[in-house]
């Protein structure tokens, strides 16, 4: 009893008649049996409710589907073998209906005032008539011989129906293949014999219900090929086509919008190239393939086009194609380099950036503003020079006047430069040590910035000592008048006649200058930090 779609009501009645027939099995009493007469009644009733639908599926959609259509010579063939259908399964109906009303006459009849039969629980007579008349054989064929009429109906109109047998024999049924005692039985046995005549009616009705189950699969598979080669657009939508689905925020969306329609009955063939695309049951083609280098252009675009074709049958057996050129263009790849080294900005300093929009391409026309600092353009497109006065920067990148984002940056103070001291031979004095007053004659003094800040920014680490003060002191007392020096060289000559061990030259930073990116000169607070003393050995 397995195949075939079925309603949820058929489903729930088989479900029951399941039970049922379990109860059968334990020897109820007939009062239940009688409870499940009602139940084959309503079975009956779905039964009947089924037929109408399926009639009037036939008779009024289909029909109305065809004329629709122009009437159209395959339309009206798939119509008339619908009408076959139909004819034979009220032919399947009447003899399974006929064998019902048999076994109840043969096991008494029907009660007239109950209107219940009087042999519901008979299990002689109808094992007489099914199994040892063999008229069981005869339903398992009457069966299987109209399921097997479906599946040819359907083939005559290339339709595949795949419907299984409505009798199985207990071995082709998964929940008895494995049944040592059942699956040595055949139909006839299995369903027929030691059965009471009210669940051989239950079983008769549910193979009714699987009658017309199998009737509707077949029919809706018929009515699908009602108008397969006529184009009816019943799915229309509107379509957009942008030039790209990703748009970066200032560049334009560009699209071009129609109408799209399609077929739901329609089965396309569609090919790039003249090679076949794979088609989805929505009638949409998948296309996909990797792009190919190509003559690229000044804006590393290359241009490419590939043949599109759309074929789709015609009524008449003849095929119309569609074709069209379909242009695309090839990015050249860019590999990009980011120095990761700008992490924050300096203050008071020319901190060059190079902004860069890939997305945008050439349409990319870069403008900059700061809050918290001044920008200087670059040469190059995307080149900038923030300049920041404050501890934070706030930089907005336009593009052709629309704006595309803003990127923040915390903004360092300059790190102070340090001061080095070098002798005559042009080597670092030795402040733990000191020095002989012969290599002190001349001294050079030079402020060094820092390594990192002068590797990162180096027109903006550009550094002077401006003035500084040299004093020959023993102890506490200045030996000699202060030496005032300006631009770093320092000449102790003067002086350095009265040098003797255990004395000191105290070496006084004055002012230091820094020179930044734009050539403009400012003084630079040193804080405590420019006091030196050099010991004379």
């Amino acid at each position: 009893m397995a195949g075939g779609k079925e309603t949820p009501r058929q489903q729930l009645i088989g479900l029951m008649y399941i039970v049922f027939l379990a109860l059968i099995a334990m020897q109820v009493s007939g009062s239940v049996m009688e409870k499940f007469h009602i139940i084959n009644q309503s079975m009956e009733r779905s039964n009947n409710e089924t037929v109408d639908t399926n009639s009037q599926y036939v008779n009024k959609s289909m029909s109305a589907k065809v004329e629709e259509g122009g009437g159209r010579a395959e339309d009206k063939a798939v119509l008339e073998k619908a009408r076959q259908v139909r004819e034979e399964t009220q032919n399947v109906l009447s003899y399974i209906d006929g064998v019902k009303e048999h076994i109840t006459k043969l096991t008494g009849g029907i009660d007239p005032e109950t209107g219940i039969p009087t042999g519901m629980s008979d299990e002689d007579k109808v094992a007489q008539y099914f199994v040892l008349e063999k008229h069981g054989t005869e339903v398992k064929e009457k069966l299987n011989s109209y399921v097997s009429f479906l599946n040819a109906k359907a083939a005559e109109a290339e339709v595949k129906a795949n419907l299984k047998p409505i009798a199985l024999e207990p071995a082709d049924m998964p929940e008895y293949k494995n049944n040592k005692d059942v699956k040595k039985k055949d139909f006839t046995s299995f369903t027929f014999e030691h059965t009471p005549m009210i669940s051989i009616l239950a079983t008769l009705s549910q193979f009714e219900s699987e009658v017309l189950a199998r009737e509707s699969e077949t029919l809706k598979k018929l009515g699908g090929k009602i108008g397969a080669g006529t184009i009816q657009f019943d799915e229309i939508v509107p379509m957009v086509l942008p030039e790209s689905q990703v748009v970066a925020a200032g560049a334009k969306y560009k699209a071009k919008m129609f109408i799209a329609a399609s077929s739901s009955g329609l089965k396309p063939t569609m090919a790039m190239n003249g090679k076949a695309l794979k088609v989805g049951a929505d009638g949409k083609g998948e296309l996909e393939f990797t792009a190919t280098p190509g003559k690229y252009d000044k804006e590393g675009l290359a241009k490419k086009t590939f043949k599109a074709s759309i074929k789709i049958p015609q009524p008449g057996g003849e095929d119309k194609v569609y074709e069209q050129d379909i242009e695309y263009f090839v990015a050249k790849p860019v590999i990009q380099i980011q120095s990761a080294s700008v992490q924050a900005l300096y203050l008071n300093c020319g901190n060059s950036l190079n902004v860069q929009v890939p997305a945008l391409g050439s349409a990319y026309q870069p403008t900059f503003s700061a809050t918290g600092g001044k920008t200087y353009p670059g040469k190059k497109k995307g080149e900038v020079t923030v300049v920041p006065n404050s501890k934070s920067v706030a930089l907005t990148v336009r593009s052709n006047s629309n704006t595309i984002g803003v990127e923040k940056f915390k903004v360092r103070q300059i790190p102070l430069p340090t001061i080095e001291i070098f002798n005559m031979k042009g080597k670092p004095v030795d402040l733990k040590k000191g020095e002989a007053p012969s290599n002190l004659r001349k001294v050079r003094l030079v402020a060094a910035p820092d390594k990192s800040f002068a590797e990162f920014l180096p027109k903006d680490a550009r550094y002077r000592i401006a003035e500084a003060e040299i004093t020959l002191a023993q102890g506490s007392r200045p030996v000699a008048k202060p030496i005032r020096v300006r631009g770093g060289q320092a000449d102790l000559s003067s002086v350095i006649g009265k040098a003797k061990p255990g004395m000191r030259f105290v070496i006084e930073i004055k002012k230091v200058e820094r020179r930044n990116f734009r050539d403009k000169t400012e003084v630079v607070e040193m804080g405590s930090n420019v006091i030196t003393n050099v010991a004379i050995n």
